[in-house]
């Protein structure tokens, strides 16, 4: 059987990992959110614990979460199940490879990996013995209607970031935000820039990666890089992280560009494929 074959099966095994989630209707809230340096009530009583002190920490409204469908921190909705599912793939097979750092995107632009990438970071957060570094690695211009995920799907307010860093004008400790939910640590993308991929592929970003990788032993890093076949941003930083997570969007993503995808990819570590967007037949 082809790769190009056995990829879309999987893709249509896992379908049932996002199936149709953008255009579900807000999960009930669940959460209490207090001010200050307070953060969203603890997912779990016992587990690794984060006091933040130099990282800012920003209390999150709860029906910016529900709006911006943030399921993972929402256990009555059906597809928290589904993420959770999700969850436990990719630490199996980042623990097989002894990896701890994920790269997550698509063939094209909008087809749900900054959502994944989101989802599955609270996700794994909710385990007794991981963090989460979620860093938003999509530094070109935004799209319309679309900034970047500390803004769009947090509410938080990340005009520096990554770019600011990698151009000598922060330090990343500065620019670290926890979204008052605990074990969850933020770096958004920072200032746009037309050199995304340089900053990328820099000697700082690597050094930056090797840093986050080997200071927290129990820290998940999760990437979110722009889509494959619009730039050369993710297979650039590729070499970088431990493996790729691939989000094919249902009746969008066509088996050419999967083909595509898959051989830019060639000799990356794939630990799966989401399929997104896909309608509930049941």
């Amino acid at each position: 059987m082809s790769k190009l074959k056995k990829a879309m099966e999987k893709a249509k095994i896992e379908r049932d990992f996002d199936a149709d989630l953008l255009k579900k209707e807000p999960p009930p809230s669940g959460l209490s959110v207090v001010s200050g340096e307070k953060k969203i009530a603890d997912p779990v009583v016992e587990g690794v614990s984060v006091e933040y002190t130099r990282t800012r920490v920003q209390s999150v409204d709860p029906e910016v979460l529900k709006r911006n469908k943030i399921l993972s921190l929402f256990h009555e909705y059906r597809e928290t199940d589904l993420l959770k599912t999700l969850r436990t793939q990719v630490l199996n097979s980042l623990e097989k490879i002894g990896g701890n750092s994920l790269l997550v995107t698509s063939a094209n632009p909008g087809e749900g990996k900054t959502f994944i990438s989101i989802n599955l970071g609270l996700s794994i957060a909710y385990e007794l013995n991981h963090t989460v570094l979620i860093v938003d690695a999509d530094m070109r211009n935004p799209a319309t209607g679309h900034r970047n995920f500390s803004e769009d799907f947090f509410g938080l307010n990340g005009n520096r970031g990554l770019s600011d860093y990698l151009t000598g004008q922060a330090e990343v400790q500065d620019l670290l935000i926890n979204p008052g939910i605990n074990r969850i640590t933020v770096l958004p993308a920072g200032s746009p820039r037309a050199d995304s991929s340089e900053l990328l592929g820099s000697p700082k970003m690597e050094k930056l990666v090797l840093e986050m990788r080997e200071r927290y032993e129990e820290r998940i890093l999760i990437f979110d890089t722009p889509a494959l076949l619009t730039c050369t941003d993710a297979l650039v930083f590729s070499p970088s992280i431990d493996a790729v997570l691939l989000v094919v969007e249902a009746e969008k993503t066509t088996p050419g560009d999967l083909k595509r995808c898959l051989e830019l990819l060639e000799g990356c570590t794939i630990v799966g494929t989401v399929f997104n967007k896909a309608k509930d037949t049941r």
